[in-house]
């Protein structure tokens, strides 16, 4: 789907990638951006810094809340029409304690956002879309999504749920030869202030280059985009060697199962963060 001339919504747009994606698609020719946050002045001062650029709009929405969700929807409508683009990027990660830490609210609160928001937002867009013939959803997941790590179970499990929906969700549509596409991203930690404190033996992402090939892949109406590409020989090597030796390899030698321990996330707590 070309940017250009289209109206593009984004949850959690106003910090991380979900902003630079946001600054990507003013730059390429939006027609308009809509922006979805929880934090009202973060909307108000987001929409005042990317205004020079084109034009834009921001509502509140609470994506784990339904209700919440119809009425930033109704009023993204109302405000400026038709959906064409969705991006899927609110998110957020908890804390860096074992399961057995967690609380129930925990458990609810990142399931909420992380799966379910990005669902629930979908389902809105997604009828009008079918109706108009023509609309493109992406859904920003993560690697940690194909990943079991100690002390992220509440992460992880989220977005191999995410990743799940996303791709069933495009194999739904591709076999009834519906003309909405779906694109699913999924990064490696990225540098944005969500991950703070981690330490990882492969690379962190720079924001700005995973949130440029996020947008290409809605470009080029790619189904499936690993950034960076490298993470697919991860993957790779999960279904070849043994649990143990993955473990052993991959766990303790190059530090996937330690990267955690050091983990400070942002210092600011919202009910929603952007990733």
């Amino acid at each position: 789907m070309k940017i250009q001339g289209n109206t593009v919504l984004i949850t959690g747009a106003c910090s991380g990638i979900g902003k630079i994606m946001a600054r990507i698609c003013l730059e390429k020719g939006a027609r308009q951006l809509v922006i979805w946050d929880i934090n009202e002045s973060a909307i108000d001062a987001t929409v005042q810094e990317l205004s020079p650029l084109g034009k834009v709009c921001g509502f509140r929405a609470d994506i784990s809340d339904p209700a919440s969700v119809d009425a930033a929807y109704a009023a993204t409508r109302k405000a400026c029409g038709d959906v064409d683009l969705l991006i899927n990027n609110a998110g957020i990660i908890t804390n860096n304690k074992s399961f057995a830490e967690q609380t129930d609210q925990d458990i609810i609160r990142t399931i909420d956002i992380n799966t379910k928001g990005a669902m629930f937002v979908t389902l809105r867009c997604l009828h009008d879309m079918q109706a108009r013939g023509r609309g493109h959803i992406c859904n920003i997941t993560s690697s940690a999504g194909m990943l079991a790590l100690p002390k992220m179970a509440l992460y992880t499990s989220s977005k191999w749920a995410s990743i799940g929906w996303s791709q069933s969700l495009r194999i739904e549509l591709t076999r009834e030869k519906s003309p909405v596409h779906v694109t699913t991203i999924a990064p490696y930690f990225i540098n944005t202030g969500m991950f703070d404190g981690i330490r990882s033996f492969f690379k962190i992402q720079d924001p700005e280059v995973v949130a440029r090939k996020a947008i290409r892949a809605v470009e080029r109406d790619r189904w499936y985009r690993g950034i960076p590409f490298s993470q697919h020989f991860i993957r790779l090597m999960q279904g070849i060697f043994p649990q143990t030796w993955f473990d052993f390899i991959f766990g303790d030698i190059c530090g996937l199962y330690t990267v955690m321990d050091h983990f400070k996330g942002r210092q600011q707590h919202h009910t929603q963060q952007a990733r």
